[in-house]
Formats: structure tokens, C-alpha cells, sequence
């Protein structure tokens, strides 16, 4: 990833394609001018202003820094002071968008992907991905192409066709795209706030981290945990962490039988969130799912997403009936 300084300077974008591509309003980025200076805009010969890729670069770090709770004024000071010593921040990737129709369905670059993770050629894995954030939604890239991508990379793992070194690698490429792709959606301090992560022992996690994309993409304030968590210090991370929902996967049926006591313990808790699981595990066997106290988020993004969404306007409509009863 490049840092801020590596950025074009050169002056081109208008405050409205500046605002559209880092999600601040112009109001604000006028009022962060005038009050903080944060930016010295070059003037085109009508008087307006004209911003650089490095420009927007800044303002999407900024708003990253503000969305995570940090004040303008002190976000501008720590930037500053990086200026300073000559050290800049990595510039955000920035967010997916849909600039052109796609050539070929979802299908061609769920087989190219493929193609290309198995004979570990990065630079094409990279093109592909380039071209299908060009061409698709957030959800058809993740249900239609990757997740059929690693499972058929799992197929071709069981049966000899691929080393397990290749598979590590088709997941780790997989994997630091998604990384990456958390950081465009940042995690939102006034929304309802989720942890998620892996049962213990489990360690397939690349659809809890598509969920993540997906509900800080929505609005959530998202914190990922990884995998392997362990019960017992989620829900000493919960005490004082005050989650409005923990949201725990499995893909191994050893894994997703250790959630069988989350949720009674959880409910031990002064302010209980909201339990719920999934992952493979449930979907291939639905008799797991009587064993696990909480709700099952379903088999696909889409169904948890919905679910997510009922389950905390639910409990948001409880508590306020049950704020104006008292």
C-alpha cells in the first residue's frame, strides 16, 4: 500500500467528486478548511477548488480517524506531527465502486480466480480482483465468486489435486484482500456495535470477515476477533466492552459444539448482548443447530444480514418501551 506523500498531487477533482469519493459532505469539508486549515485546495481559473489524488487521500484518512472517535482537531494534529518528522500515514484503499458493466458474468472470474490462486499468480489474482470491484456488488463478489472460488480450492485440496501449501496460499491472498477491503468501511462509534469472530478451535474465517465487510459497509460498528476465540475471555471482553451482539461461526462440528454454553453466559451478564452463530458446521448439519442457545444467523450473507438487522431493531424497540413505561 502506498503512503500519502507517494500520491499525485496534481490538482483535478471538484469538491463534489472529492466529497463522493471519501464520504464527507461538503459542509463539513468547507468547515474543516475555514476552522482547521486541513487543506489548501488549488483554485482553477473560475475560483474553484480543485483537489489531488493525495488530497483525498488525506481527507479519507481523516474521516477514517474521526468515524473511529477521534476528534478533527486532534486527527489533524496527528497528522501534522507526522508531516513534521517526515513520516506519512499508508493511504486507505478506497471503496469498491461500479464504474463499468461487467464483460463476463460472475461465473468466468469465480473459474479465473481460481486459475490463478491454484498456480499462485499474484499479479493476475490482483487484475481479477481489480476488474470484479469494477463490474459488482459487495455481495455477488463475495457470494458468486469468492466463496465458490474456496470451495472449490477446498474440492481440489480433498482430493489430491492441490497441495496444502497451495490451499494456504489461495486463502491467505483471499484473506489480505479482505483485510484490506475492512479498512474502506470503518467501524462506526454511535451504531450498534458487533463483535465477531471464530468458535474455539475454529479456524476458517473468511466468512466471518465477509460479514464483517458487510455490516460495517451497513453501518455497524464492527470489531473482528478473529479465530480460535476463547468463551471465556469473549465474555470477559463483553463486561466492559458492552456489545449490543456477539456473532460467533464454525465450520467444524467439534468447533461449533463449544458454543453450546455461550449463550448462558453471556446472560449471567449485567447487560447481556445478543447471541448468534453460523457457518458451515449448521448448514451441513441442521441438528447442531438444537444444541445452541441463540439464534442461527442462516446459510447464506444475504439471511444474516436480514437476521442481524431484525434481531437488534427488535431489542432497540423493546428497550425504548421500555425506557417510556418507566
Amino acid at each position: 500500500m502506498n503512503s500519502i506523500i507517494d500520491i499525485s498531487d496534481e490538482p483535478k477533482f471538484s469538491i463534489k467528486a472529492a466529497c463522493n469519493q471519501t464520504g464527507i459532505r461538503p459542509v463539513t469539508l468547507r468547515a474543516w478548511e475555514r476552522r482547521h486549515e486541513v487543506l489548501h485546495p488549488h483554485r482553477a481559473v473560475n475560483r474553484y477548488r480543485l483537489y489531488s489524488e493525495r488530497d483525498v487521500a488525506i481527507l479519507r484518512w481523516l474521516k477514517n480517524r474521526v468515524d473511529n472517535g477521534v476528534s478533527i482537531g486532534n486527527a489533524i494534529q496527528e497528522l501534522r506531527s507526522m508531516e513534521k518528522n517526515n513520516i506519512w500515514p499508508e493511504a486507505l484503499p478506497s471503496a469498491p465502486s461500479i464504474t463499468t458493466k461487467p464483460g463476463f458474468p460472475p461465473e468466468y472470474y469465480k473459474e479465473q480466480l481460481y486459475q490463478a490462486l491454484v498456480t499462485k499468480n499474484e499479479i493476475r489474482v490482483n487484475d481479477i480482483f481489480h476488474e470484479i470491484h469494477s463490474a459488482f456488488e459487495l455481495d455477488v463478489i463475495f457470494n458468486n465468486i469468492l466463496r465458490p472460488s474456496m470451495v472449490d480450492i477446498g474440492d481440489a485440496l480433498y482430493k489430491g489435486e492441490i497441495s496444502f501449501s497451495t490451499e494456504h496460499y489461495a486463502s491467505s491472498q483471499i484473506m489480505n484482500k479482505l483485510v484490506s477491503l475492512m479498512q474502506v468501511y470503518p467501524s462506526r462509534r454511535n451504531s450498534a456495535y458487533i463483535l465477531i469472530g471464530c468458535a474455539p478451535t475454529e479456524n476458517h474465517e473468511i466468512s466471518s470477515v465477509m460479514l464483517s465487510i458487510l455490516l460495517r459497509k451497513n453501518g455497524y460498528r464492527v470489531e473482528y476477533l478473529g479465530p480460535d476465540v476463547p468463551i471465556d475471555d469473549l465474555v470477559d471482553y463483553a463486561i466492559y466492552e458492552k456489545p449490543d451482539m456477539i456473532v460467533l461461526s464454525a465450520a467444524m462440528e467439534t468447533s461449533a459444539l463449544e458454543l453450546r454454553h455461550v449463550q448462558n453466559k453471556l446472560s449471567r451478564l449485567r447487560k447481556p448482548p445478543l447471541f448468534a452463530y453460523g457457518g458451515q458446521a449448521f448448514y451441513n448439519n441442521a441438528n447442531l443447530q438444537n444444541l445452541i442457545n441463540g439464534f442461527y444467523l442462516g446459510d447464506t450473507l444475504e439471511k444474516a444480514l436480514t437476521n442481524i438487522n431484525s434481531q437488534l431493531e427488535q431489542t432497540w424497540k423493546r428497550n425504548k418501551q421500555a425506557i417510556s413505561l418507566n
